[in-house]
């Protein structure tokens, strides 16, 4: 009965889509699940994991590093496997597993919905059966055809198959991240233990892996990992799997990473790998390595692929070089992170996350970011969604929270005002202090960490020296959404908005916490007069038969912002390095910049690019925000000294073989069209009825012989003219008609006045 009322569940579902789905296809998908193929017929299920190493070179075609699958797996039984995993797993992946028939009627109907509007599957939830028999029968081809495939084969399988075995197969051989398929594996690799010693706390953390291992491995992304542990044990609390006290007691045992030191209270302990893979790039190759498991899965370690990465080994060694220079003198966790790209085609081609990634408390890339979620209390109230929430967004995490940036956040204000019409010759005022108005209680004085002022100054002038109390005025009168849409659009996947709830004027300032990949990726868009290719570490992938899974040669790049306004902060932004806060990162050739110092000094950026490279360069402390005082003999670390000075040793010796050019300018906007002709039609002669109307002779004056009334005299002078570009009005146009009859001389003047037209005028100034 409860396979009949599925059955029929499934039915109603794909006939509410017919009307959206071709007929063909929903007679397909219907006969298919009404008249299922026999059981004999069903395939073979693949083995989980592999033995085909993926290889990853450079730029050039060299081998630089392989992945491959946990090379520990053990054979597991059914009964390794203990019943707490078993509980985490189902309560936060399938809650109705061991009673529903393995479908999940409204995530089909839901992924086919979505099929229909976006031409592939793009969402959908899924029953443990149905993950279970994409992994092992129909992979993860976002297809109609597949899609069907896995809800057909799923209703076989709950047929003949006991829930226990399909739970078991599903977790020897589900990706659980770093290479580890199964719960064998990862249980080896993050805890060194067998999976049957597994605890409720490291058991809650391998279930909440399972949604995106590469989001929330505790090893890269600490936090993330200890916000899902807590999420499966409320979860588990919430449908009765442990008893309040159990929860109490595995709350308190945060994550901890081994290589940190000894933890200073009972935690839930992730090693090292035990088998690292050392090369010569660790932190690009793990941004690689992040990319194609958002991509792939587990086909990056047991999939045979190959992979041409953008890196170019002449950069990443002068950059690795630079970074170990300018952290001479310090000790961690005083960090540093450096970005360098592409603008025209997003190719990174070099990246640092930190100072050493096999250093105990190191695997952290820094130079990568995260993909925060708003509290529970405001998620209704998002104004801006940050493009990483979305479920098809290629967002590669890995640096903890991400920091914040300061004023190198400015351009985003800067492009925003521009865009809106904003003149770089507006006059704000430009105190020391600038107090937010209708503000009340703390943090409502904004104070400068860069640019002392005092007076008055232009938005260009605020922005070369950095004013916090201008852009404080600025972002009120461009608006806080605005600004979150702008970074969006240019690239900074982690911008969201819930204003006034928790964003509000410290927006403008650098509140939102990005990473130095996303902000070398921005600053491109500007070397690009508004074009973006997203960043990318990925040339080509081929899979183990020689296909292109993946191209990026010949992608074309998108226009997310006006040339002109892009041309313009370019402009200003050059002042920054000329002649602001960013004197020490001027290298003798056309760039432009801007300097970043976070609240209180925590974080010091500096983000700049030329037409040929954009680079992010970032410091602080990597474990938490520190005020960077008295750092190699800087009082304050501002954006305008160890970063810009960075960035200067970097940039000049990247850029030395390449002759220097500069900006291209764009061309100017078309000419207006030519101003119409005005033309006046005198109206006919008026029509005297004689039958009616006697005409009488002037005094002492006899009327002349008839003659026929002369054709109408016009003249047209100085016809209407648009405004010019200093904004003048044009002249005023004036048209006289003459007409004459057999009685009478009429003389008729009509004109315009400004009031008769509207003129709009958008003027860009280039500074």
């Amino acid at each position: 009965m409860d396979d009949r009322r599925a059955l029929a569940g499934v039915t109603i579902a794909f006939l509410t889509v017919a009307a959206l789905v071709p007929v063909a296809v929903t007679a397909l998908v219907l006969s298919s699940l009404l008249f299922p193929p026999p059981l004999d017929e069903l395939p073979d299920p693949r083995p989980p994991g592999g033995s085909q190493l993926s290889r990853v070179q450079d730029a050039n075609g060299r081998e630089i590093a392989v992945f491959r699958e946990f090379d520990q797996r053990l054979p597991l039984q059914p009964g390794d496997i203990p019943q707490v995993l078993k509980q985490a797993v189902v309560s936060v992946e399938d809650k109705s597993f061991y009673t529903n028939n393995g479908l999940d009627v409204s995530g089909t109907l839901r992924a086919l919905i979505a099929n229909v509007q976006g031409r592939e599957i793009v969402q959908g939830g899924s029953t443990i059966t149905q993950q279970y028999v994409k992994n092992a029968y129909v992979g993860t081809e976002r297809t109609l055809e597949r899609k069907v495939k896995e809800a057909v084969l799923a209703r076989q399988l709950n047929r003949i198959v006991d829930k226990d075995e399909i739970l078991f197969n599903y977790l020897d051989g589900i990706y659980l991240g770093e290479g580890a398929i199964g719960v064998g594996a990862a249980s080896q690799t993050y805890f060194r233990k067998p999976v049957n010693e597994l605890t409720l706390s490291e058991a809650a953390l391998l279930a909440g892996l399972i949604p995106a291992p590469s989001r929330y491995e505790p090893r890269g992304n600490p936090d993330a990992a200890e916000d899902r542990r807590t999420f499966v044990l409320d979860t588990m609390l919430d449908q009765g799997y442990i008893t309040s006290d159990e929860h109490a007691e595995a709350s308190r045992l945060r994550v901890w990473l081994t290589a940190d030191g000894p933890a200073p209270r009972p935690s839930t302990l992730v090693y090292p790998p035990t088998d690292e893979s050392a090369n010569e790039y660790p932190y690009f190759v793990d941004y690689v390595r992040r990319y194609l498991e958002s991509q792939y899965g587990e086909q990056v370690y047991a999939g045979g692929l190959e992979i041409r990465t953008t890196l170019t080994p002449r950069l990443q060694e002068l950059a690795d070089r630079t970074v170990d220079e300018a952290l001479q003198g310090t000790t961690s966790p005083i960090e540093m992170a450096l970005v360098t790209l592409e603008p025209q085609s997003g190719f990174v081609r070099a990246m640092v996350g930190g100072r050493d990634f096999s250093e105990s408390g190191g695997q952290v890339n820094l130079a990568l970011g995260d993909c925060a979620m708003p509290p529970e209390e405001v998620r209704d109230k998002v104004d801006v969604a940050a493009s990483c929430w979305g479920d098809d967004s290629v967002v590669v995490e890995g640096g903890g929270t991400g920091r914040q940036p300061g004023s190198s956040w400015k351009p985003m204000v800067l492009a925003t005002a521009l865009e809106q019409g904003t003149a770089d010759s507006k006059v704000y005022s430009a105190p020391s202090v600038y107090r937010i108005p209708n503000c009340t209680g703390i943090g409502c004085e904004v104070n400068n960490y860069e640019g002392s002022s005092g007076g008055q100054a232009t938005l260009r002038e605020a922005t070369v020296r950095s004013y916090n109390t201008v852009y404080a005025q600025v972002i009120n009168e461009v608006g806080v959404p605005e600004v979150a849409a702008m970074a969006k659009k240019l690239g900074i996947s982690s911008a969201w908005v819930a204003n006034p709830e928790i964003h509000g004027t410290s927006y403008a300032l650098g509140a939102q916490e990005v990473s130095p990949l996303d902000m070398a990726s921005a600053y491109g868009v500007f070397a690009t007069n508004g074009l973006r290719n997203p960043a990318t570490p990925v040339l080509w992938v081929k899979d183990a038969n020689g296909e292109f899974l993946e191209d990026n040669r010949q992608r074309k790049p998108e226009r997310v912002l006006d040339e002109r306004v892009a041309y313009n902060v370019t402009d200003i932004l050059r002042g920054v390095i000329s002649g602001g806060t960013g004197t020490k990162a001027d290298i003798g050739r056309p760039a432009a910049g801007k300097t970043g110092t976070a609240q209180e000094w925590r974080d010091a950026w500096f983000v700049g690019y030329t037409p040929s490279l954009s680079t992010a360069v970032w410091i602080g402390d990597k474990t938490k925000p520190t005020s960077l005082f008295d750092i190699k003999g800087v009082d304050r670390v501002t954006g305008g000294s160890i970063p810009a000075e960075t960035w200067n040793a970097f940039m000049s010796q990247a850029l030395e073989s390449i002759p220097p050019t500069d900006f291209e300018e764009p061309p100017p906007p078309p000419a207006p069209p030519p101003p119409p002709t005005v033309v006046t039609v005198a109206p006919p002669p008026p029509v005297v009825d004689i039958t009616t109307t006697t005409l009488a002779p002037a005094p002492n004056f006899s009327p002349p012989p008839f003659q026929a009334p002369s054709r109408p005299t016009t003249s047209t002078t100085n016809a209407i003219v648009p405004r010019n570009r200093q904004g003048r009005g044009g002249a005023t146009s004036t048209t006289t008609t003459t007409r004459q009859t057999s009685t009478t001389t009429t003389t008729t003047s009509t004109g315009s006045s400004p009031s008769d037209e509207t003129t709009t005028t958008v003027t860009v100034q280039n500074g």
